[in-house]
Order: C-alpha cells, then structure tokens, then sequence
C-alpha cells in the first residue's frame, strides 16, 4: 500500500509543481486554486505517513525505520510551511516557492520508497 500512495503523492506534487512554474512564468500570485491543490498534497503526505508507520510496525522485514519515519514527518511539514510562505510572499515568487516545495515532496517521496524497500 505505501508504494500506491507514495507514487500517488510524486505524481500529484509533480503536477503541482508544473503548475506552479507555469504560474511563475506567467507571472501570477498564489490563489485559492493553488492553496486547494498544495492542500491535497498535504492529506496524501498524511496518508503516507500514516502507512509508513503502520508499515514500519508489522512488518517482519529489516526497515530503516528510524531514517524512514524521520523522512515521512519531514513530507508532512512541507506543504504547509510551502502555504504559509507562498501566501506571505506577494510576488509571482510566492509561486516559486511552491514550485520548490513541491519538487521537495516529489523527490522525497521516492526516497521513501527507496529506503523502504532497502
């Protein structure tokens, strides 16, 4: 189950990403539809964490799961420091920021699955 979410979270904080440059590019502050979508992002990372950890409980193979679980809190932070910042920063760069959070959630997503599979 963790590998479906896990690629479920870098697909759609991909996509979000793509958009955010696109916005970046246009010029364009971060709106509502923005927030929704970053906010999306975050119940999957919550989704993903919860996972993780059930995961990281029964199974009877060896996980790092110290390096694991330290990953799957940080996933959880993101987008809502990636919010905050993008609100606060009035510029087209409020975009940008989102753009860089969300490449940070896509990449750490995968690095999940590859400490989880070893």
């Amino acid at each position: 189950m963790i590998n479906q979410i896990a690629y479920t979270v870098f697909w759609l904080s991909a996509v979000v990403a793509l958009v955010a440059a696109w916005m970046t590019i246009r010029h364009t502050q971060f709106n509502d539809a923005m927030f929704y979508a970053v906010s999306a992002v975050e119940v999957g990372t919550l989704a993903l964490l919860g996972t993780g950890i059930a995961g990281v409980v029964t199974t009877d193979r060896h996980v790092a799961g110290t390096l694991l679980i330290s990953y799957l809190v940080t996933l959880v932070l993101v987008p809502p420091v990636t919010i905050l910042w993008g609100v606060a920063e009035k510029s087209r760069w409020g975009t940008g920021v989102v753009l860089i959070g969300m490449w940070t959630v896509a990449v750490m997503s995968i690095r999940v699955l590859q400490v989880w599979h070893g």
